[in-house]
């Protein structure tokens, strides 16, 4: 049951990072009126680029299609360093008024959905103190990954080494690794970002890698994106150099899923480029799997290969055997002595931020339903939940949605509707995974994610291009279920009988 005295709003967004400042931006773009509020479990904006602190942290694709379309990214370099991207987020937070809309420090631990008021209940825990809103319809901007916890295997013997293990989500702050020999354990984008930001100063940074990842050197910076920065207005330039980077980088995606062997030739070929002579490219850079069957590591100006050739840096491929008090021993023999272990082991994938969700009290579960066009889900109404893409940038998909989302809303606005919900029609279409690849990360979920069909709208595509152009024909109503709440519909009757 509401609680009487319960604050009410039009949308509730769950989450102020990238996905929650744009989904308040188009939603009010769409319906000025709308009152909606944010709620946000850190202490201030950023969600990914707040919590995650580690040395060189930053975007691992262009920063022209993670930023914002509607407020022109500033710089010139085509990646941008974590803390500049939570100060870009800030900023435009405040310059377009959405960060009085922010309730910072509230996590929400639960939302059920009434289908006799057609209102979510969500339950909250603000600043230790339980408390609960309702909204009319209920935006989830969380991510896809714990922000509590990483991936984290056990190791043997862990208890017996004598330095220090750190995981880069929870980087400490006043961490020395000054003249200090470091092991960093994982091989993917967070691994190739930390070392060549540590190893200048550490005294020797060791990549310790179970099997290899496929790694791509690309420029800091490009004469078309000055050129344009410098002969065009700001707005017509980042349109220019955005569409621009997301062509160039689903041209590469589809060369390299196309031409698997190609791509390989071509990235080996780079890594030569880069690594000394006779450096054994094969063992350590040469993938057992396709390039894009997992997320290719994007390496600015080929830092990573810098620190490898300089040595400052190794890299390591082996399996642990145990820790040691001084370091780890390998199933070949060979100890990595060390000060500071990383473990850059990988995301723990979740659904909705941990959110229960229920329907009249029966609970949502995610690996059950349907992704509608990737950002709703079958029979579960009034929802909503933004999540980018693996293989380009993150905001190119979140936008789509947040622009879905609010053309919904208008649409139920203007019709009058007080529930809207997608629904299955003819039969089941096979399921598929949410995510087209094979990293650790997403094999691990299991069946906590929605499911993926074969047929649209139910297909979650990972295709920035054609999901742009066919966003550009949404029909909104597509398989979409109608209704207003029961007494609305009893005083529309009521209406009728004595007109």
């Amino acid at each position: 049951m509401t609680p009487d005295n319960a604050e009410t709003y039009d949308v509730l967004i769950v989450g102020a990072g990238l996905s929650g400042i744009d989904a308040a931006y188009r939603l009010r773009e769409r319906n000025p009126e709308l009152k909606y509020l944010i709620v946000e479990n850190r202490e201030r904006i950023g969600g990914t680029w707040d919590l995650f602190r580690y040395p060189g942290v930053r975007s691992d694709s262009d920063i022209f299609t993670l930023s914002f379309p509607w407020n022109p990214w500033r710089g010139t370099k085509t990646m941008a360093r974590g803390d500049e991207i939570r100060e870009y987020l800030e900023t435009t937070a405040r310059d377009f008024g959405i960060y009085p809309h922010i309730r910072f420090a509230t996590q929400v631990t639960a939302a059920d959905f009434a289908t006799d008021t057609d209102l979510w209940t969500v339950d909250l825990l603000a600043d230790g103190q339980a408390r609960t809103v309702t909204t009319r319809f209920l935006y989830l901007c969380t991510g896809y990954y714990r922000y509590d916890a990483g991936y984290r295997p056990d190791f043997a013997g862990e208890d017996d080494f004598t330095g220090q293990i750190v995981h880069p989500q929870f980087w400490p702050e006043d961490l020395d690794y000054t003249g200090k020999r470091v092991v960093v354990i994982g091989s993917g984008a967070t691994a190739v970002t930390l070392i060549p930001a540590m190893a200048p100063e550490a005294a020797h940074v060791t990549m310790l890698q179970r099997s290899p990842t496929y790694l791509f050197p690309y420029p800091w910076s490009d004469p078309m994106t000055r050129l344009a920065q410098r002969c065009l207005p700001r707005q017509w330039a980042h349109d220019v150099i955005r569409y621009r980077n997301m062509v160039v980088t689903m041209g590469l995606f589809l060369f390299c899923r196309r031409f698997p062997n190609a791509s390989r030739r071509l990235i080996r070929r780079l890594a030569l480029h880069y690594l000394p002579d006779g450096y054994d490219v094969d063992t350590h850079f040469k993938p057992a799997y396709a390039p894009w069957d997992q997320r290719l590591c994007i390496i600015p100006e080929g830092d990573f290969y810098t620190e490898i050739a300089n040595g400052d840096a190794e890299v390591v491929t082996d399996t642990i055997e145990r820790f040691t008090p001084t370091g780890i021993a390998l199933t070949s023999g060979r100890v990595l002595d060390a000060d500071i272990v990383v473990t850059a082991t990988g995301l723990d994938l979740i659904a909705f931020g941990g959110i229960e969700l229920s329907v009249d009290g029966e609970a949502v579960v995610p690996g059950e339903h349907f992704g509608y066009r990737a950002y709703m889900l079958n029979d579960v109404p009034n929802f909503a939940w933004s999540v980018g893409y693996t293989n380009a940038s993150w905001t190119l998909r979140v936008d789509l949605t947040s622009k879905a989302v609010a053309d919904l809303i208008a649409h139920m606005r203007a019709q009058g509707y007080t529930r809207a919900y997608p629904a299955l029609s003819g039969p089941e279409p096979a399921s598929h995974a949410f995510f087209e690849l094979n990293s650790g990360y997403i094999e691990r979920s299991g069946g906590r994610l929605p499911k993926a069909g074969d047929r649209a709208p139910w297909q979650v595509r990972h295709n920035a291009i054609i999901d742009a152009l066919d966003a550009r024909r949404y029909d909104v109503t597509e398989e979409m279920v109608f209704s207003t709440t029961p007494a609305d519909a009893e005083m529309e009757n009521d209406h009728d009988i004595h007109a």
